[in-house]
Formats: structure tokens, sequence, C-alpha cells
């Protein structure tokens, strides 16, 4: 996440800041007396949006407890599902939601999930009816500097807002980023509204009353441990929608616009303890590595010619790359052995 100036950056920040506050100041200062009633009206009329929004959008965000985590979800149609981050339903096959804006907690099953982009959904076994389902933006549509509001849970608060703008689209994170799972979000969506632990899940919502991203990761301070403020990741609502749609149909992803090799794998070490390819455990019939000729236990050490030494950078390769790409890996027949090459078409990640 940091740069090699990046130490110097947040010094930039404090200046930026203490000169903006010291001009609103003088500003407020000299205009006390003739401050317009049309700014008055127009500072309202933002504040009656930011309510309505709230009062339109937040019964459509819950609350979700498994014996083992807390976070929020949203009500995505009018047959009781519910859409959340994988991470936060884990292992459970039931769940407890507990209606926004009051007390009623509802039992829920777990309808599928799909780890590579962090998303899941449960469906209430009774009462859907009781529920609100929330309207779902294109996310393509949004732009950097629109105003959000993060809907959700943080810390075991419920019917929380905060409120932010869109910093940036298209990034891609992973759950070193943040406290996400084993998450590789691509094309997300970064928010300055303040994300914390208990929003995961929730709704990144515009001003017209849609949810543009469901937050799924606050950025860390490598050095620190604790958040960076003002840096929150959000996976946007059209993948939402399509990964959604096909867990409510069939429980499980069965084609993604993500691209895939076909292996289930983990970062190699050499003997020194550093990162050295990545370790096949299992290869996928018929799948593009076993195409190319990868068994379990070889190392993959480079995709189209570039180096490969971990896992992460791996994934990373991979998420820049769309289903039916030809591809050419370089491996070896264990750390150190006989090296080998092989080209193969890239498949769709399903789960």
């Amino acid at each position: 996440m940091h740069s090699s100036c990046s130490s110097r950056v947040p010094g930039f920040l404090l200046l930026a800041i203490a000169c903006a506050v010291g001009a609103v100041a003088c500003s407020s200062a000299r205009s006390t007396t003739s401050r317009s009633g049309a700014g008055r009206d127009s500072a309202t009329e933002l504040e009656q949006q930011y309510e309505e929004v709230i009062r339109t959008v937040l019964p459509s965000v819950v609350q979700i407890s498994t014996p083992d985590s807390t976070g929020s979800g949203v009500v995505y149609d009018s047959d009781g599902d519910i859409v959340t981050n994988e991470h936060v339903i884990g292992d459970a096959k039931t769940v407890a939601v507990q209606e926004a804006v009051g007390n009623h907690t509802l039992n829920a099953t777990v309808v599928g999930k799909f780890a590579p982009d962090d998303l899941a959904v449960i469906r209430v076994t009774s009462d859907a009816g009781d529920l609100k389902p929330a309207r779902f933006a294109d996310s393509a549509d949004t732009q950097i500097g629109e105003i959000v509001l993060a809907m959700g849970n943080p810390l075991g608060l419920t019917d929380s807002v905060t409120q932010g703008i869109i910093s940036a689209t298209g990034r891609t994170v992973g759950a070193s980023e943040g406290n996400g799972g084993q998450a590789l979000i691509t094309a997300a969506i970064q928010t300055s509204a303040a994300i914390n632990p208990g929003n995961s899940g929730g709704a990144l919502v515009n001003l017209d009353d849609e949810v543009v991203g469901i937050p799924t990761l606050a950025a860390r301070l490598p050095d620190q441990g604790g958040a960076a403020p003002g840096i929150g990741f959000a996976i946007p609502s059209d993948t939402v929608q399509n990964i959604a749609n096909q867990l409510i149909k069939s429980g499980r992803v069965t084609s993604s616009d993500r691209a895939s090799l076909g292996i289930v794998a983990e970062t190699a070490a050499n003997d020194s303890g550093q990162p050295a390819g990545v370790a096949v455990r299992s290869v996928t019939s018929g799948g593009s590595a076993a195409v190319a000729g990868v068994r379990p236990g070889d190392i993959i050490v480079a995709v189209n010619g570039t180096d490969v030494t971990s896992l992460e950078q791996f994934e990373l390769m991979l998420s820049e790359l769309k289903p039916g790409t030809r591809v050419t890996i370089r491996y070896t027949r264990g750390l150190g052995g006989t090296a080998y090459s092989g080209t193969a078409t890239l498949g769709s990640l399903g789960s």
C-alpha cells in the first residue's frame, strides 16, 4: 500500500489539513454577520438528503451473527436472501439475523459462498416479508468524488452510518490489506467512509438510495498494525449481483470473469525460508494447469515469462488476465528440480 516515498505523505497531509482549517476559521470569522440564508438552505438540503438516504436504505442492512463472528448483511431480494462477506460466515451452517432498527432476530441458512470475491448469500427461514430489499446501483457508473455512506454494525454498534467519498475505483486488494479472509478483490471501490470491524458485509450507498458496494476491507498501517484512517475498500455492486445471482440459482459460482489455472497452491519456500515460487498441492483434471503438464508437487516459477515467487504475486497476475487467455507456464518438478514449460488457455474461476 505504501511507496518508497510514503514516509513523507503523512506530514504533507497534516500540513494541508492545518492550512484548510485555518482558512475556514478566518473565512468564518469574517462572514459571521453576512452569511446568507441561501447558504443555510443549501446545507439543510444536503442534510435532508442524507437523512432521506438513511431512512430509505438502513432498514435493508442487517446484523449477522455466527458462533465465531459478527458482521453485516444487505437484504438482496423479497425471498429473504441476504448478501454478505464470506469471511463473516466462515464455516457456519446457520446464522442469526437481526433486523435493522429493531430487536427482531431471524434464523438463516447458508445458500452459498464464493471465497475468491469474499461473498456469500444466506436466506432467512421464516418471515422473509419482514425484510426490505435494497436497490443496487450499476457500479460502473460510480465517480471519484461521489458522496457515499457506509451502513452496518461496526464494533457491534448496530445501525451505524459513516460518510465519505469514493476515493478511487478499479483497485485490486487482498486480505493482506485488511481483515478479510483469503480473498483477492478486483475492481474494488476505495472510500474515505470509515470501515471498521463489523462493517464487513454492509452497504456502501450513494445519494440515490442505491448500494454501490459491499464494504469488506480496511487498509492497515504495515509498521503499526492499526487501521489506516480513511482508506477502506468495497466489492463493487456489479460483482456482488453477478456472484449473488449464481449462488441463489445453484448454490455455487459456475462462471466468473476471474481467470483460473485450475490448481490449489501455496507459496513455496527455499532452504533459507524465502519465497521461491508457487507450490502446487492439487490440480483440477482437465484444467489449464493439467493441460500444461503441471502435476501436484510441482513449483510454478513463471507465467508468460514473468517470474513468480509467491502465491500472492501469482494471484495478482491472474487477476489481470481474463478467462480464455493463452498463457505459458514454466515450472519445476519440485524445488530445484527439472524445469518444464507448457501452454494452456485459462479457465473461469468458480467454486
